[in-house]
């Protein structure tokens, strides 16, 4: 019997309107190699365990759900606790990762990411670049690209990347690692970021500078529109974070102090932006990071500070624009 080599690890809640284009992005993979696809619906309310039914039926050797009856996410220790359920069952060597409501877009994605990982025994995560897209349309909102070229990053690179460093359905890492739960890990608010901390500490990260999947933004059913629905949720996800990043610094024996440091006065100075505090971003120990800043990113503050019409007006159009490109 051919081994399995990727376990395509698939979380998914109410995801109606996006879980068949998924579950087909796994589908349209071209590999040499063996793979399942492991979906974990979490008790959804709408036809989203009736849609994977569906391909259940017609892959039944690929595709393996579990079907909750309980949401598990609303019990304690939620991100472990669905993760471990879906992950305990996995038997390929790598776990490829990508949530119910994204999608790949590349058929070689795993393929290139394999070979790769087999080549290279001393990495134990790959990701790529890929697209931020708007939940419906599919219009392009971001180019998700940490670097114009193919990259190991090192660990302080990782931590101050920050959670939008790597999109999460880019990530492929060694099964073995998935259980590694240091304790900054445990306590996280969310999953993707501080994994891929923990998995940068573990072994080495490459990134393959192509465009392979599709994040979706801006639907009421995302993580991103719930936790952060209002500045007040935001606030206590940011403290979490930085809690996360302090208790990484002590697991760490404080190697990392000066990269998770400058971690957190980014945060802070993001927070400030985004509460359009823009006195307190041009002094004190965030002027640096004001100077920084694109001429371009500079001027949108200005105009947001001094005009908000005219730069509210000019974001309609920009949004505008993008709806000509979709993917």
């Amino acid at each position: 019997m051919e081994t399995i080599l990727v376990s395509v690890h698939c979380l998914t809640y109410n995801h109606e309107k996006y879980i068949a284009e998924a579950i087909e992005s796994f589908l349209m993979q071209k590999t040499n190699f063996k793979f399942e696809i492991l979906i974990h619906d979490d008790a959804s309310t709408d036809r989203t365990a009736d849609i994977i039914r569906e391909y259940e039926l017609q892959y039944p050797d690929l595709i393996k759900p579990i079907y909750q009856t309980e949401n598990q996410y609303s019990k304690g220790d939620s991100f472990n606790r669905v993760n471990l359920i879906n992950l305990n069952r996995a038997k390929g060597k790598y776990v490829a990762v990508c949530e119910g409501d994204d999608y790949w877009i590349d058929p070689y994605k795993l393929q290139k990411q394999v070979d790769f990982m087999g080549k290279n025994p001393d990495y134990c995560l790959c990701v790529h670049g890929g697209y931020i897209v708007s939940a419906a349309e599919k219009t392009v909102q971001f180019s998700n690209r940490p670097y114009k070229k193919n990259k190991t990053f090192t660990v302080e690179e990782v931590i101050e990347g920050g959670g939008g460093l790597f999109l999460t359905n880019s990530m492929l890492f060694l099964k073995e690692y998935a259980f590694d739960k240091p304790t900054f890990l445990q306590n996280a608010p969310v999953g993707d970021y501080p994994y891929a901390i923990n998995l940068s500490l573990l072994g080495k990260v490459y990134y393959i500078d192509e465009f392979m999947s599709a994040y979706r933004v801006g639907h009421s059913g995302s993580w991103s529109a719930t936790e952060f629905n209002n500045i007040e949720n935001k606030k206590r996800h940011y403290i979490e974070i930085e809690k996360m990043l302090d208790s990484l610094n002590n697991y760490t024996d404080y190697r990392y102090t000066d990269a998770i440091t400058r971690t957190k006065l980014k945060t802070q100075f993001s927070f400030l932006l985004e509460q359009r505090n823009y006195s307190e971003v041009k002094k004190g120990i965030y002027k640096e990071y004001y100077l920084a800043l694109s001429v371009k990113r500079k001027l949108i503050i200005f105009m947001d500070q001094y005009s908000p019409f005219i730069s509210n007006t000019l974001r309609g159009v920009k949004r505008r624009l993008n709806g000509w490109t979709s993917i």
